[in-house]
């Protein structure tokens, strides 16, 4: 299950362009899941985090 620091999400979207079909920017402009899946994308947003604010 992937899970996101919405304390640590500094909004800057790039989970949500490389795996869109899991993550997307909330109204906050912070990170949130739209959809679990186990993708091989959503390793590559985790790796990617600027901030380290997505974990499985």
């Amino acid at each position: 299950m992937v899970k996101i620091n919405t304390e640590k999400c500094i909004g800057c979207g790039l989970c949500a362009s490389i795996c869109g079909e899991v993550f997307e920017l909330g109204d906050d402009s912070k990170a949130k899941i739209k959809q679990q899946k186990n993708l091989p994308c959503v390793k590559e947003a985790i790796d990617n985090c600027p901030v380290d604010a997505i974990s499985k």
